[in-house]
């Protein structure tokens, strides 16, 4: 555990976040604390001169189709086939309330 972390700077910081903690859990988070602040001296200690900074872990590319018009389906055949259609669209019933 991190030797410069003691239990009254956990309590203050409790303090300070306006967080009541009992004795067991200043004890408790002390401890936990500590590990974390030696994990992240560790984290601190490697070498990392020759690693290229990073924002993500792998390359980023687009990989959608270009977007080309093609032909599609006859607008006026489709309306056909629906079950309600007025004005050129779909008639639908409503999601909220009772259906028309």
């Amino acid at each position: 555990m991190s030797a410069d972390l003691t239990r009254d700077d956990v309590a203050k910081v409790a303090r300070l976040a306006r967080l009541t903690l009992s004795d067991d859990e200043l004890d408790l988070f002390t401890e936990q604390l500590g590990h974390i602040l030696d994990h992240a001296a560790d984290m601190n200690a490697l070498d990392l001169t020759d690693v290229v900074a990073t924002a993500h872990p792998f390359g980023v590319t687009n990989v959608v189709r270009d977007d080309v018009v093609t032909p599609s389906l006859d607008r006026d055949a489709v309306l056909a086939m629906a079950p309600d259609a007025r004005d050129g669209r779909f008639c639908v019933p409503r999601i909220l309330g009772e259906a028309p």
